[in-house]
């Protein structure tokens, strides 16, 4: 299942070399997720049922830097393995899609108790049918 989320570049997300600082990617590919999560209504899910969403592995590889001002979109691309769910995400500049960075993620659901549990059935099977946003 595919997802797109689109973003400017701020002032305030720069380093020393005046690009965007490499944690700032993090909050980039965060926020695609939320707004992910948010538009199929996982998250009323997990608030219902007492969960949360819990990031347990993530690889980033950055490829160039985004700058002031930039357009760009996150790109996020859903699966399941198991009991993960898993994002492959990549964040490429609006206009040229050139690829800036990319990461994956890996994420499970917790109880508030801290006890893992299974995706339910109807996400694994909105994955399977592979929706696109």
């Amino acid at each position: 299942m595919e997802h797109e989320y689109l973003l400017e570049v701020r002032g305030y997300e720069m380093d020393s070399f005046h690009h965007v600082n490499n944690a700032v990617y993090l909050n980039y590919f965060e926020a695609a997720r939320w707004k992910f999560l948010d538009d199929r209504n996982w998250i009323a899910y997990a608030k219902c049922h007492k969960l949360h969403l819990v990031v347990t592995d993530i690889h980033i590889h950055y490829s160039s830097e985004l700058k002031v001002f930039d357009k760009a979109k996150v790109k996020s691309q859903w699966e399941y393995e198991g009991q993960y769910l898993i994002a492959n995400q990549s964040i490429c500049l609006e206009e040229s899609n050139k690829k800036m960075a990319k990461a994956k993620v890996k994420m499970i659901l917790v109880s508030y108790d801290r006890i893992m549990h299974e995706l339910p059935e109807f996400i694994k099977n909105e994955l399977d049918n592979k929706v696109v946003l």
